[in-house]
Formats: C-alpha cells, structure tokens, sequence
C-alpha cells in the first residue's frame, strides 16, 4: 500500500491538471444527470463537488473520480415524482448510512466473487453505454458540431506526440473553446445544458418527518441507491487496481461512498457513487492520486461559483470529442479474440452481461445477472458426479469421484445397484466431498438402501470433514458405526 504522502503528493503536476479536466467534463453530465432525475440542475452540481471533496480523503482507492451519477438518479426518478426532493435527499442520507454499514461489516471483501467475464462485460458495456450518450448531442446539430468533434478527437490522439506534459484533453477543451469564440458558433455549449446559478450549497437538514411512515417510503430507494452504488464503486475500483497495478481498500471505499452521500443530501444534492467514465479520463489524463480526486471537486466548485460564466461558453462538442475517446479506450477489444479460446460459458455470460446493462441502462442490473449465469454455470460443471462398479470374487467395490451437494444428489443413488444379499460392499469416498446436508442426506439413503438389501457395508477413504458432517446430519451413519473403516 502506497504511504500517505505518496497518495497524496507523488504525482502532483499530473492529478491537479487531469483534476481539471475531469471537472471541466463532470459539468454536462451532473446537470444531465439532474435531468435524468426530475431535479434542478444545480442538485446534481453540488453533490458532485460534495461527493468528489469527501471520497478524496476517505475513499479506497486513489485517482477514482465520484460524483452524481446516471444509474443513481434512476433509482431516484420515482420517488422524486411521487414524494418530492426532499424525501430524496433524506432516501440519499440514509443510503450513505447504509453503505457505511456495510464497509463496516466488510461487505466490500465479496467484490473477489465477481468473475472475469462480468468485469468484462461490465467494462464493454460501459464503453458503449459512453458512445451511445454521445450520439444524442449529433441529433439535429449543424456541420459545425461534427467538424468540432473530429477536430477534437485528433488533438486528444496526436498532442502526446508533441507534449505529453498536458493532457491532451484539457487542450482539446481549451483550443475548442477558443475557436468558438473566434468564428462566433452556433454549436451547443454547456450552458445551453441547463443554469448554473453560481451559488454555494447551505447546509440543512431535509424538512421531512421523522416517523416510521416516512422510513416506509425511503427505505427501500435508500437500500437499492447503496447496493447499486457499492456495486459501480467498488467495480470501478477493481477496474483502476488492474490498470494501476495497485491494490486498494474496498471496505474503506464502502465507508468513503456512504460517508460522502451523507455529506451530499445534508448539503442539498443527490447520491453519487464513483463514475468509471470519468475515472478512466483522470487515468488517461496521468491522475493517480488522491490529489486529483480532491482537484476535480474543488476546480468543479471554482468554475460553477466563480467561474460559471466562462464555464457555459464551453462547446459540449469538445467534451463529447473527450468522452468518445474514453469510450473506445474502455471497451476491451481484446475479448473480441478472446471469444474463441475461452469456454462458451464465459462468452455467453459477458455477452448477456453487456445486453442486461444495455437494456435496462443500470450496470448494476447487468453484473447481477452476470453473477448469477456464472455461478449457475459454475454449479452445473461441478456437479458432475462418477461412480465407477468394480466387481471381485466376494466384493462389489464402488469408486466415487466428484463433489456432492445439493445440485449433484438427483442422479447420485441411481449409479448404485441394491439387488444385494449378504455380499460385501466398499464404497470408496477418496476421491469424493461431502458439501452439504444436501449430500449428506443422499449419502444417508445409500447407506439405508443397502442396509435394508444385508449387505455387509464398508466406507473406504472419508475425510475428517465430511465424516464429521455425516455424524452430525446422517442418521444411518451415525447409529451404525460398523460403516467405518
């Protein structure tokens, strides 16, 4: 793990320019986000100045961006209509206290049990799902905005040959702006987005009763704005490790997150979580530390209080420009070639993963459903369980191979043949694992079946495990301890 300082001030050119870039391109997608939401631009705005400030002195992982996010203001989109904002902002307090409970209780530590083909699912999805909000900005635009968008698309893929000192993005931003200004443009900027008022966020309390009616309604919007957060957070944080080459602290990010959506609903804004897109730009722009996290939230606050007059002349084709790049870097192209070395399984679950993800615009719904696939799969390929009859003069010797549990005892018994009277049975369990009392009930019938055929039963190569799990759960084995080798 990387020291304090080193977080903090190990890279410090880099994260205070990437920080601004990555401010520059939360504007647009926090008041879109705002919209999304049924909510005034401004929630958006503040949550994500709240979010990105607390995340980069309590969160897990260095250099990751968070903010308002799209998946969020869905989940917030019913209750705002029915209930009103600040019902949400209360639904976005209790959600921050539920995250913190769950970092808490380590429920960070379950993000191993995510299978590589959901990740990568999750990451090309991901990549699309950019592109595809990219197109929306070309509907009805005139000739200037696809000649912006191409012009910024080559500064962003040739500057670093030149200078790789300044991101190339914030140039792209920067020259796109200029240019504008120039030839006076009616391309579309950020301030035809929605107002930016200019004004600090008060601190207060939701005017909402306290009473078990109001938890009623919140509670479950509280419960699906943590899990969907944790899940994108968490994600996005194993995405960076990988990139990074570095590990970071998944509870502690689940604590950061929840303490961070506190701090946003008391401060009037919406919940957030940690956005891969924007945590992609801070990595390709050189942020790695905890200092660019802190830079976008405090340049994001700069340009909306002080700066917010020049922040609304910016050409949103400049940051699409940014964000179409982002968007093929996402995408793991590699899996493409992939597809025909690894099992059908694997290609099966990420394609569903990316279609999920796609369908219902939630990266949470797809990597459950990922999840499951696989360990459906999972459950169906060790479930296979081989018996094997040996018969000698005197003996009948059965050799079991494989894993019985709950989804491997259907077929188990019917591999055995009972048709016995006084002949010697072994069943050789060496190379067998008893999981569950699933397995231990069937094990319990095969011992029942040949007891009541007068076989004279022995058990060959049983573990302390399983034998101890027969004895607890397994009547048969446990009255007959004749059974035993």
């Amino acid at each position: 793990m990387a020291s304090i300082k080193e977080e903090w001030f190990g890279n410090v050119r880099k994260d205070i320019l990437s920080g601004i870039v990555v401010a520059i391109a939360l504007i647009p997608e926090a008041i879109a986000f705002s919209i999304i939401a049924g909510v005034d631009p401004m929630i958006g705005l503040y949550a994500s100045f709240c979010i990105a400030i607390v995340v980069a002195f309590l969160g897990g992982r260095s250099g990751m961006i968070s903010a308002a996010t799209g998946a969020m203001a869905l989940v917030l989109v019913s209750l705002v209509k029915s209930h009103g904002v600040e019902y949400m902002l209360l639904a976005t307090i209790l959600a921050g206290i539920l995250q913190i409970l769950f970092g808490v209780l380590k429920i960070g530590a379950l993000l191993r049990f995510i299978p590589k083909p959901v990740m990568i699912g999750f990451v090309n999805a991901l990549g699309i799902m950019i592109f595809r909000a990219q197109i929306g900005y070309f509907i009805g635009a005139d000739i200037m905005m696809y000649v912006f968008v191409l012009v910024g698309i080559s500064i962003i893929l040739l500057f670093p040959k030149i200078n790789k000192t300044i991101p190339a993005p914030l140039i792209t931003i920067l020259v796109l702006t200029g240019i504008s200004l120039l030839l006076k443009t009616d391309t579309k900027t950020i301030g035809d987005m929605g107002n930016i008022s200019g004004t600090l966020p008060k601190f207060l309390f939701p005017d909402v009763p306290l009473n078990l009616e109001t938890l009623k309604i919140i509670f479950p919007v509280s419960l699906s704005l943590s899990i969907v957060g944790l899940v994108e957070s968490l994600l996005t944080a194993r995405l960076l490790d990988e990139f990074t080459g570095t590990c970071s602290n998944k509870n502690r990010e689940c604590i950061g997150q929840g303490a961070a959506n506190v701090v946003a609903g008391l401060f009037g804004g919406m919940a957030g979580c940690a956005m891969i897109g924007q945590s992609v730009i801070n990595f390709k722009s050189g942020g790695r530390g905890r200092l660019s996290t802190l830079t976008s939230g405090l340049v994001l606050m700069l340009l909306i209080i002080v700066l917010n007059r020049w922040v609304v002349i910016i050409p949103i084709a400049a940051l699409v420009a940014v964000m179409i790049v982002v968007s093929v870097a996402t995408f793991d192209w590699s899996c493409i070639k992939r597809m025909k070395l690894v099992p059908v399984t694997d290609t099966i679950v990420m394609l569903t993963t990316v279609a999920v993800v796609l369908a219902t615009d939630n990266l949470a719904y797809g990597v459950i459903v990922g999840i499951l696939m696989s360990s459906v799969f999972f459950v169906k390929n060790i479930s296979k369980v081989g018996v094997k009859k040996i018969e000698t003069e005197g003996a009948v010797i059965y050799k079991c191979v494989g894993q019985l549990f709950f989804a491997s005892t259907t077929h188990f018994l019917e591999k055995f043949d009972f048709d016995v009277d006084n002949i010697n049975v072994k069943i050789d369990v060496s190379n067998m694992r008893i999981w569950d009392e699933s397995g231990a009930d069937a094990f319990d019938k095969l011992l029942e079946k040949f007891h009541e055929n007068n076989a004279r039963l022995k058990i060959e190569g049983l573990s302390d495990a399983c034998e101890n799990l027969l004895i607890k759960t397994s009547y048969q084995y446990s009255i007959l301890p004749e059974y035993r080798d």
